[in-house]
């Protein structure tokens, strides 16, 4: 037996590392996830599904969860068209700024989504540096197309980075065969290159949506928060909650927290597909 195998000890029997860490693990969750997740649906269901589901299909409450789902789908929309590119170009050359670019692309990440709402304003509001230029009939803030732009500028990292490492690391090998066969570049991203990006574009899209339907900070900001015109399942579930509707807030934060489990159980169970060139 070799010198580096002498203080090896081996586990015979009962490994009680095992359960403890397990045990040591669920006691950590319990107060910082599961218990928190547990009084939504506690609450919720304290009165009964029929006073859930009154709470749930309330007009106001059914707006707000249409407009957040139909905002996130064309950002997840405009945002994997854009990150795609984005992510393409800078991993297929190398030019001067090309850094710069993707720290500032990697920014939104990092700064607090009411400094986005705050900058958005600052930049497409009635006064900002490019609203006062649009007329009066076509102002984008405090509108639906407000939400959808603070949910591009939040999100857009998400889309982006999951894309770019898996070009990064691609074997360029069949592209250049695909070059070398007398393909364009156009016919060689389309029946190459995007194939293989099939994984990365389900799961930029599923991470985007999932963080657009639940973005509150800018869209309280640039929304205005109009019952009923502007306002998101998130700022529903606030002003709700503001009012003392608690009832109310509940069933809109169930249908959130459900739709979240979902798409994270698909890009948790589904990774071996996605993963699949």
């Amino acid at each position: 037996m070799s010198a580096n195998l002498k203080g090896v000890r081996h586990t015979r029997g009962l490994d009680i590392v095992k359960p403890l860490s397990v045990a040591m693990l669920v006691a950590m969750m319990l107060p910082l996830i599961l218990l928190p997740l547990a009084s939504i649906f506690v609450f919720g269901m304290s009165n009964g599904l029929t006073s859930f589901w009154h709470a749930l299909t309330a007009d106001d409450a059914i707006f707000a969860l249409k407009l957040s789902f139909v905002t996130s789908f064309w950002a997840t929309l405009f945002n994997i068209l854009f990150g795609l590119f984005a992510a393409y170009v800078l991993s297929r050359y190398t030019f001067w700024g090309r850094n710069a670019i993707i720290v500032l692309i990697s920014i939104p990440t990092a700064i607090p989504t009411a400094v986005a709402g705050f900058a958005l304003l600052l930049l497409w509001g009635p006064y900002g540096l490019l609203g006062r230029y649009l007329p009066t009939d076509f102002q984008i803030m405090f509108t639906p197309y407000a939400i959808i732009l603070a949910n591009i500028f939040v999100t857009f990292p998400l889309a982006f980075g999951v894309i770019m490492p898996v070009l990064e690391t691609m074997d360029r090998s069949l592209e250049e065969a695909s070059a070398t066969m007398g393909a364009s570049r156009w016919q060689t991203f389309w029946h190459v290159t995007l194939p293989s990006l099939r994984g990365a574009i389900v799961g930029g899209a599923l991470l985007t949506f999932a963080r657009a339907v639940g973005e509150f900070g800018s869209t309280i900001l640039v929304s205005g928060n109009l019952s009923g015109r502007t306002q998101t399942a998130p700022l529903y579930i606030f002003a709700k909650f503001n009012e003392g509707q608690v009832e109310a807030a509940n069933a809109v934060a169930i249908v959130l927290a459900v739709f979240s489990f979902l798409i994270f159980s698909i890009l948790f169970f589904a990774r071996d597909w996605l993963e699949t060139e």
